[in-house]
């Protein structure tokens, strides 16, 4: 008995010893964490004073009376051609902007933090459950943070890794998203539409190995559904990230088209069968939604209207101040330096431009969805091309101008959210 104890022990220190390893939990990893609880401490800040917003407020109880066996969220008045049926559930949706905005994910994530509530949603009882209210937009917002950290540290090293993850984590724009601060709940389209990207990106790298394509890419084929489904069901103008992601893997591994074909079509399965899921496997409705469903609600007049791309760089750099100076900087750099003109900096910046683009065609829309998905795009470039500075002879000049530029970032964020 005693023996069979011992080797059990022995073979659970082993695992453990190769679960708990440096390359998991070093230095990197605990700094990483470190960054992401001070951006987690700077939207519960926020938190503790935003009130919650009557759209959210709308989607909260649409998506509870779906989850309690109600009528799908956002989908009420749409079976009829005359919407008069059921005036004023349609106008609240219309007024909300939601009628063929998004899918009833959009309103279950909001609504599953409040399900064990046992009371109604008063505005007495506000203070007390607009916390729960907003922790899946906190949650998405730290898995942006370690997603981006994840995907720039790869690319780029460590340097690239701290430089994207300090610039999102002192990022107006991202602590609002997070925290639900008078800004729209995007932060989940954000994530999923990055992690697509990255993940398509993985999938296709991993296609030069003579290994078998389906079964050994499962796990990733899952995620790029995954994320796929996240960004198009709360966002169905993100859409877009479903071609760009087999763009990107056609890109990444052109003798290998077809097997690329094949996992983008295995991940487009699941993630349909994820959004079906969302309308809780009612086929009539779900064909209903995306019937409905604006995927494209994109002007192109806008791009003849100047203001509209003061407007959207106004919105750029105030989700990060910082990009005022490290933006221009690493474009220059970008365009004049050779050596930084290579697939991980050029892919993250035609990105970062197709969903400004986006974000220029939509001016009468909030955007708020393209500005987050942009900024993020640009944190990767950024880094990319500041790492790469950094590897020449003038790396203590680059790495001086970066420790000014994010400390005074930070500095004047923390300074800001001091005076809320």
């Amino acid at each position: 008995m005693y023996a069979f104890d011992s080797v059990m022990l022995k073979h659970s220190f082993t695992f453990m010893g190769h679960f708990f390893t440096r390359e998991r939990f070093g230095q990197p990893q605990f700094l990483a964490a470190a960054l992401l609880l001070l951006f987690a401490a700077q939207c519960l800040w926020l938190v503790r004073k935003a009130p919650i917003e009557e759209d959210q407020l709308f989607r909260i109880r649409q998506g509870l009376t779906q989850w309690h066996g109600g009528p799908l969220a956002g989908m009420t008045g749409l079976a009829h051609s005359d919407v008069s049926a059921e005036p004023q559930s349609w106008l609240l949706a219309r007024n909300h902007g939601d009628v063929g905005a998004h899918s009833p994910l959009t309103y279950l994530v909001a609504a599953a933090p409040l399900l064990p509530w046992p009371a109604n949603l008063s505005a007495d009882s506000m203070p007390y459950w607009a916390w729960a209210a907003r922790a899946p937009y906190l949650m998405f917002g730290l898995l942006l943070g370690a997603s981006l950290w994840y995907v720039c540290r790869r690319l780029y090293g460590n340097a690239g890794g701290y430089i994207a993850l300090t610039l999102y984590c002192f990022a107006p724009g991202m602590i609002r998203a997070s925290s639900l601060h008078f800004a729209e709940p995007v932060i989940g389209a954000a994530w999923g539409t990055f992690g697509a990207v990255f993940t398509a990106i993985a999938v296709a790298h991993t296609l030069y190995a003579p290994r078998e394509v389906v079964l050994w890419n499962c796990r990733r084929i899952l995620l790029l559904g995954l994320s796929l489904a996240l960004a198009v069901g709360t966002e169905f103008s993100l859409l877009t990230a479903v071609p760009v992601a087999l763009l990107l893997m056609l890109w990444v591994a052109p003798a290998r088209k077809a097997a690329a074909l094949v996992i983008w079509c295995a991940a487009l399965v699941f993630a349909v069968l994820l959004l079906f899921v969302a309308y809780f496997f009612h086929p009539r409705w779900f064909l209903i939604g995306l019937q409905h469903a604006r995927f494209f609600p994109f002007s192109p007049q806008a791009f003849g209207m100047t203001r509209v791309y003061s407007q959207v760089a106004g919105q750029i750099f105030q989700a990060c101040p910082a990009l005022i100076l490290a933006l221009p900087a690493a474009v220059v750099a970008f365009l004049s330096w050779k050596r930084a003109r290579y697939f991980g900096n050029t892919a993250p910046l035609l990105l970062a431009l197709l969903f400004l683009a986006m974000s220029v065609a939509t001016p009468h829309a909030s955007g708020a969805v393209y500005t987050i998905v942009a900024t993020t795009f640009f944190f990767v470039f950024v880094a990319g091309v500041c790492a790469d500075l950094l590897e020449t002879s003038q790396s203590l000049l680059v790495m001086a101008c970066l420790w000014g530029l994010l400390a005074a970032s930070s500095v004047w964020n923390l300074w800001q959210l001091a005076r809320v």
